[in-house]
């Protein structure tokens, strides 16, 4: 995701990085060259004169516009409750490290809760690379050991997987007496958050909106563009494929950031941010643990040590 800081007006009329319309400019050239060639013939098709009028459009394009309205309402849906997830994991993972470092932090205690916070981070980033269908192989054996990184990559759903060896390991502090059994009850409301974090998630991941949906509207928008040529060409004459294209930026670009942000999680610009906000919670934990985290690469060696 690009995130800059708000630019002046006029600047941005050329932002290029991060907006949709890098993707679009073939399109657009395409129906400019179209538009053209309608100017050059008339608006007619072998002799035979295409019977458009503005009216028809403006009637139809008001009806369109409602649709990608729509269209965009439910994918940035989507996107702010993806967000409002993420947001509300950095809270769980803070409250989850708070209760494990309460306890007495000497000794083996010191280790337990330096393992935990390495579990809650790597479920963090296997959570990360799971909405995007990547390896977590790398940042994942930075911080567990191989036994217990063996066991987390033959999983299909590792973020579960971490989340069980994190109630395990609360288990057996509770069962050895380094945790009581309000302690306990209080960790596993916070794991239950997480479940419920992950799983809305996979439903945002794994449920997208309606193929039939876009495939129609997609349809809709660029015959709405075909025809537009012929309906404009007799009162606008040689500016009419100025005109077009300007509206037809306006149509396509919606639903091309209406493709790109439903679904959130992805590496398209536009897309949140996860490698940042993952970033976000394991400094924050370690920190609250009083460990330094360099990126998270020092995380795994200081607990396999």
């Amino acid at each position: 995701m690009i995130i800059r800081k708000k630019e002046h007006w006029f600047r941005m009329l050329f932002v290029w990085r991060g907006s949709v319309l890098p993707s679009l400019v073939p399109r657009l050239v395409l129906l400019l060259i179209f538009s053209i060639a309608v100017v050059y013939f008339h608006g007619t098709i072998l002799s035979f004169k295409v019977p458009l009028n503005p009216a028809p459009l403006t009637l139809f394009g008001f009806v369109l516009a409602l649709f990608l309205g729509f269209r965009n309402n439910a994918s940035y849906e989507r996107f702010w409750e993806g967000r409002k997830l993420w947001g509300e994991l950095l809270n769980t993972s803070r409250s989850l490290t708070r209760q494990v470092i309460t306890l007495n932090n000497t000794g083996e205690d010191k280790a337990f809760t330096l393992e935990m916070v390495a579990l809650i981070s790597s479920f963090v980033l296997a959570l990360k690379h799971q909405l995007r269908d990547t390896d977590p192989r790398a940042e994942l054996s930075e911080r567990m050991d191989e036994k217990t990184l063996a066991l987390v990559m033959a999983a299909k759903y590792k973020p579960a997987i971490i989340m069980k060896l994190i109630a395990e390991r609360l288990q057996a502090a509770q069962a050895v007496g380094r945790i009581d059994s309000i302690q306990f009850a209080r960790m596993d409301q916070n794991l239950d958050k997480l479940a419920d974090i992950l799983g809305g998630c996979e439903r945002i991941h794994n449920t997208l909106i309606p193929y039939s949906y876009g495939v129609l509207l997609h349809r809709t928008v660029y015959i709405y563009c075909a025809m537009m040529p012929f309906g404009l060409v007799d009162s606008l004459g040689w500016f009419m494929p100025i005109l077009v294209v300007f509206i037809a930026y306006t149509f396509v670009a919606f639903e091309a950031i209406a493709d790109e942000i439903e679904e959130p999680f992805g590496n398209e610009p536009n897309d949140l941010a996860l490698n940042a906000m993952a970033e976000t919670i394991e400094e924050t934990i370690f920190e609250m643990a009083g460990k330094e985290v360099e990126k998270g690469r020092k995380v795994g060696k200081e607990i396999i040590d």
